[in-house]
């Protein structure tokens, strides 16, 4: 019994550390935060009641809500909103940001993969670490999964673990699991504040056809074609994908067809997740310089290029701050009366200088805290 003490207990220790929620300093630019609950009281109380940040400007204008964490094992899509909220201010128009939305799935990895808990940004006062999660939300909190899980408005049949995955459970429903009654709240918030654009941020392996990519609901074209144009007018190349009709469950399908928002999901290229990959360690998640995919790629088996110089952090958070600040842009120019105007979100080229220069130093925690 004492040597099963021994040799669990550190386990048991990482396995709490997991449930420790990140720092996120609130900037400047924050007018307030809230729960997400706040829209759809089935959630209130659960593990998976996510924090939003709203932004409201001066000026009237459009209303844009985006979200990271949907898939907490795509850091990049977490991290830039977390920059956002620390550094933003909104002149025009309102944004509400949820930076980990599916907030249970950082309380836990992937069984049996041997993924990292956490990984460190290094800023000119230090490190910031942050939790790496799950794809779906945490098993503990939503038991058991169906044999099969269908979604419950077409039929479509997935794999039952599929229950806890926020990208297929849209666009939710108030009484069924966990997951998707979180997708019936972000829908809710959708709804009453009248969103006009709604972004969903995400990773994607180089051996997926959707990646560095915009996927959008054939209403959104026009705005993320306005925009994918502003960012290759910097430099940036970015694929426009259109929302297929019979694939159900994603954001980008069931928010445009069930709201009037105009509903986009970005991708940046991402080394970790995929089934490619070399060893699961921190250096491979930061910087993803890796031979295995480098091989895959000369071998074409991927469906973008990957090089010896990796995909580092920093460049995938740029691509995302970057897309959604020319998505704002893109609206303002093509809807003024819907305008957003977003100001202090660090360049593209500044944020490929290091992520960590723009993540600000959390206060001290209280004594015996």
């Amino acid at each position: 019994m004492l040597l099963v003490l021994l040799v669990s207990s550190p386990a048991a220790v990482a396995f709490i550390r997991q449930w420790q929620p990140d720092v996120i300093v609130k900037g400047q630019g924050v007018t307030r935060t809230g729960k997400l609950s706040e829209y759809f009281e089935g959630i209130k109380g659960t593990a998976n009641d996510p924090d939003y940040y709203y932004f409201e400007g001066s000026e009237p204008g459009g209303t844009m809500i985006f979200w990271g964490g949907t898939h907490p094992v795509e850091p990049a899509a977490y991290l830039a909103p977390i920059l956002m909220i620390e550094n933003i201010k909104v002149t025009k128009g309102r944004v509400f940001i949820i930076p980990q939305i599916n907030i249970s799935s950082f309380g836990n990895t992937k069984i049996g993969i041997g993924d990292i808990s956490s990984f460190g940004i290094k800023t000119p006062w230090g490190e910031r670490r942050f939790r790496f999660g799950g794809r779906g939300t945490n098993p503990i909190d939503s038991w058991p999964d169906p044999d099969v899980y269908t979604n419950f408005m077409t039929g479509q049949s997935l794999a039952g673990d599929e229950s806890r995955n926020l990208n297929r459970t849209h666009p939710g429903r108030p009484n069924g699991y966990l997951t998707e009654r979180l997708s019936y709240a972000l829908l809710q918030m959708v709804k009453k504040e009248k969103a006009d654009v709604t972004i969903d941020l995400h990773e994607a392996p180089p051996d997926r056809p959707l990646c560095n990519a915009f996927a959008v609901h054939e209403r959104a074209a026009e705005l993320a074609s306005l925009a994918i144009l502003n960012m290759e007018a910097q430099g940036i190349k970015v694929r426009l994908e259109m929302s297929p009709k019979y694939l159900r469950g994603l954001s980008h399908r069931e928010i445009g067809d069930h709201s009037d928002a105009l509903a986009l999901l970005f991708e940046t290229q991402s080394p970790y997740h995929g089934p490619l990959r070399g060893r699961a360690d921190e250096a491979n998640l930061l910087t993803a310089k890796d031979p295995f995919l480098v091989l895959a790629s000369k071998m074409g088996r991927t469906s973008v290029q990957h090089t010896e110089e990796g995909v580092p952090i920093d460049l995938r958070v740029a691509r995302h701050v970057t897309s959604i600040v020319e998505t704002a842009n893109a609206l303002t120019e093509l809807h003024p009366e819907k305008g957003i105007r977003i100001e202090g979100a660090p360049s593209y080229n500044d944020l490929l200088k290091g992520i960590g220069n723009y993540l600000k130093q959390p206060e001290p925690a209280a004594a015996g805290k």
